[in-house]
C-alpha cells in the first residue's frame, strides 16, 4: 500500500514498545481498508513523554496508544480527560482534536467486556458475582466494565489489601475485597473469574489457583495472551469451563481509536486474530 504525503498518522508510545503488536493489528486494519495512513511504534522513555505528547499535534499526528508504562502519568499531561479514564485512573488511547489539543481516552474496558461477549455469548452479567484477580491498571478498566454492565457483585483479590480498596473506591459499584489466601474460596458460586494479573505470562510466576469450587458453567478469562492459552486457561478448560483468552481484549479495543484516528469503523474479525498471532 503506497502512503502519500497526505497520509494520516497514529501510532503507539511505550518503554520499551519493541513488543507491541499494535501496529501489525493497525496495519492490518490499513491495508485491508486502503487507507492512506500510517501507524508506528514510538520508544518514548517516562522522562521525555511529556514533551513527545506536546510534539505529536505539531507533527500531524491524529493520535495514539499508551502502553506501559505511560498510561496513568498521561492523564495528567493530555488537555482533556474523558470521565471513564478519570475513574479507571488511566489512558491508553490519546485523540488530537481539531483545535489541537489532547484528549485521553481508556477504551480497555470496552475491550474487555467486547471480547467476553463475542468470546462468551452465553454469559450473563448480572446473574452472578464476578472474581477479578489483581489490583493494578488493567484490573481497574476491568472492574469498571463489570460494574457498568451490571454484575452484581465483583469479589477483588489481591495482595496489597489497600491497593485493593483504592480500586473499590474510585471504580465504585459493589466491590468487595478479599485476601489473596482467600481466592480459592470464593470462586464458590461465580459465572465469572478474570486473572487480571502478571501473573501466567511468559516470563511471570505462574498463576496458582484451585479452581475446585468454582461451577462448571462460569467462564475463565485471562487477559494475558503471551501465552495464549496459559495454564489458568488450560486447567479451566480441562474441567469443563468456558474460558476465553486476552488476544480478543487488545483486539477489541484497539477499533475506538483506529475510527477516531483514520475515520472508520474496523472489524474484529478471525483473519485479523490470525494475522496478529502471526
Amino acid at each position: 500500500m503506497t502512503i502519500s504525503g497526505k497520509a494520516k498518522l497514529a501510532g503507539v508510545i511505550g518503554w520499551p514498545v519493541g513488543h507491541s503488536r499494535s501496529p501489525r493489528l493497525h496495519g492490518y486494519w490499513l491495508k485491508h481498508m486502503g487507507i492512506d495512513g500510517a501507524y508506528i511504534p514510538l520508544a518514548v522513555k517516562p522522562e521525555d513523554l511529556e514533551i513527545v505528547l506536546q510534539a505529536l499535534p505539531r507533527m500531524g499526528f491524529r493520535g495514539a496508544n499508551l502502553t506501559v508504562p505511560h498510561k496513568e502519568r498521561a492523564l495528567a499531561l493530555v488537555d482533556h480527560v474523558e470521565p471513564l479514564a478519570k475513574r479507571i485512573g488511566a489512558v491508553n488511547t490519546l485523540v488530537i482534536r481539531d483545535d489541537g489539543s489532547i484528549e485521553g481516552r481508556n477504551t480497555d474496558a470496552h475491550g474487555f467486556i467486547e471480547n467476553l461477549r463475542h468470546g462468551a455469548p452465553h454469559w450473563r452479567p448480572e446473574a452472578e458475582p464476578a472474581v477479578v484477580l489483581g489490583a493494578g491498571g488493567a484490573a481497574r478498566a476491568v472492574c469498571a466494565a463489570l460494574v457498568d454492565c451490571g454484575v452484581p457483585e465483583i469479589r477483588l483479590v489481591n495482595r496489597s489489601a489497600a491497593r485493593a480498596e483504592q480500586l473499590a473506591a474510585d471504580i465504585g459499584g459493589r466491590i468487595e475485597v478479599v485476601a489473596w489466601n482467600d481466592r480459592d474460596r470464593v470462586l464458590a458460586g461465580a459465572g465469572l473469574v478474570v486473572n487480571a494479573t502478571t501473573l501466567g505470562m511468559t516470563g511471570q510466576p505462574p498463576l496458582e489457583i484451585d479452581l475446585a469450587a468454582l461451577p462448571l458453567h462460569a467462564v475463565v478469562n485471562d487477559i494475558v495472551y503471551a501465552p495464549l492459552m496459559t495454564d489458568f486457561l488450560v486447567a479451566a478448560a480441562a474441567r469443563g469451563n468456558k474460558v476465553v483468552d486476552g488476544l480478543g481484549m487488545l483486539l477489541w479495543q484497539a477499533a475506538p481509536g483506529f475510527e477516531a484516528w483514520f475515520g472508520t469503523r474496523p472489524e474484529v474479525t478471525p483473519a485479523l486474530r490470525a494475522h496478529v498471532l502471526g
